[in-house]
């Protein structure tokens, strides 16, 4: 999966962190803080280190808007992927930084490359920024980016997970577009949604993961809906296999498609290729849990026309009594450089990005606490313009979901995070395709999981 963490660096741990330098970027007490207009200052430019085209983030438009708060600093943009491959960034970045070139501000699309560069040293603390601001940032932002109790970096666009439901289907079934639901609930729908038989046969549900090591969100499901504990790995990076939340997730994964017969076959993802995008538009399946990257593609594409109404349900919880709106979330991080030369101007960036600039970028949701309900309509009504047909999507379902949805607690990768991934695919994999039975699938999945902690202490 595109998200996952990224398993080497180009230059290497030791050539990067030589050039972090000690201690990490302090704030200048003479530059006004982020939001205001700037004291009279030399003019200085900012080199600003990012990824994707013009048509995918609007980048002149942010800086147009942060220089006309902030005269006297010009944004210099180094995209290093105008096709937003972030595999390509982050190779750049590395060479760029290795290299010793200048840099003020860098993007990281996701938790692993984040903490990563952090662990390098590449990236400074924003801690003394934030204090001098004075903001708190667990209420500034949906989205918590502290590491190690430090704030390296800031959210942007928050895309959180939400479950893509077909309304013509759900009509048919005699089924409301769900406000609040349980994992029970869901898997109520899922059945009372699957029709036909054989090769025709439509399902309530299709899970895309987890496969080849990457899609594990799909083996966690009931993991996911809480504060805190909602990854395999504790914030410690000790294991959480032990959850009862994560014997239920994978329990109910083999109840819908083994008893339930409700959710397209594990077997049938793996040896036909399946994806989740054909599967809900061509109508194979009711209802996909899913990212909310796809909002831009809600009302239909060019590749995958909307022949039918579209709505979208709130991630389920485990019980009714359980606060909602908990789910995975994705976002890109915005960093100050160890090594700027301007490091308050690049937070103020930062900070300006990171609010008012996502309003101006209009392309994604932000992160930021602040954005009232008529600002969110707005931004919807920008990202369903650019479908095919945005008057098939159910906008009050869509905007709820957005407005009430909530970040877990983000856990630090650790070097052994992907191979803990393999483990949990390979028994799952077992489990799913009659190898093995749930007890043994959880007992071996804990072991083999501890064993590779263990190692990685020696």
């Amino acid at each position: 999966m595109k998200r996952k963490l990224l398993t080497g660096l180009v230059c290497g741990a030791v050539t990067i962190g030589l050039l972090a330098g000690c201690g990490g970027a302090k704030p200048e007490a003479t530059t006004a803080p982020a939001g205001t207009a700037a004291a009279k200052k030399d003019p200085v430019t900012i080199k600003f280190y990012a990824y994707g085209s013009e048509s995918q983030q609007n980048w002149s438009k942010i800086i147009e808007g942060f220089q006309g708060k902030y005269p006297n600093v010009k944004v210099d943009l180094v995209n290093l992927s105008e096709k937003g491959d972030t595999q390509e960034y982050f190779k750049k970045l590395d060479l760029s930084a290795a290299s010793g070139e200048d840099m003020d501000v860098m993007m990281f699309s996701e938790a692993g490359a984040y903490a990563q560069r952090v662990a390098l040293g590449m990236v400074a603390p924003l801690d003394d920024f934030i204090a001098k601001e004075g903001f708190k940032e667990p209420e500034e932002y949906k989205v918590d980016t502290q590491l190690n109790g430090k704030y390296y970096a800031l959210p942007g666009k928050f895309n959180p997970w939400y479950v893509m439901l077909n309304k013509d289907h759900l009509k048919e079934a005699g089924l409301e577009v769900p406000k609040e639901w349980t994992w029970d609930q869901f898997q109520d729908y899922a059945k009372k949604l699957t029709k036909g038989e054989g090769a025709a046969k439509r399902y309530g549900t299709y899970f895309h993961g987890p496969q080849g090591g990457g899609w594990l969100e799909f083996a966690r499901l009931q993991m996911a809906n809480q504060a805190d504990g909602a990854d395999y790995l504790k914030t410690d990076g000790t294991s959480n296999l032990s959850s009862p939340l994560f014997r239920k997730s994978i329990e109910m994964r083999y109840s819908m498609e083994k008893v339930d017969k409700s959710s397209t076959p594990y077997a049938d993802m793996i040896s036909q290729k399946l994806h989740y995008r054909p599967q809900f538009f061509n109508q194979s399946a009711s209802m996909v849990v899913i990212g909310s990257w796809m909002n831009s593609e809600l009302g239909g594409t060019e590749q995958y026309p909307l022949k039918f109404d579209v709505a979208v349900a709130p991630f389920p919880k485990n019980s009714a009594s359980d606060q909602g709106g908990y789910s995975m979330v994705t976002t890109d991080f915005y960093a100050v450089s160890a090594k700027a030369k301007h490091p308050q101007e690049a937070y103020n960036f930062v900070r300006y990005l990171t609010t008012d600039g996502m309003l101006v970028q209009g392309k994604y949701v932000p992160s930021w606490s602040k954005v009232k309900n008529d600002q969110l309509t707005a931004i919807v009504d920008t990202i369903l313009k650019g479908t095919k047909n945005p008057e098939k999507v159910d906008k009050a379902s869509l905007i709820a979901v957005l407005t009430n949805a909530k970040a877990s607690k983000l856990v630090p990768p650790t070097s052994y995070q992907a191979d803990v991934y393999k483990v949990i695919n390979e028994e799952y994999e077992k489990l799913i395709l009659d190898k093995q039975n749930l007890d043994t699938m959880v007992k071996n999945t804990q072991e083999r999981a501890q064993k590779l902690i263990d190692g990685a202490k020696k």
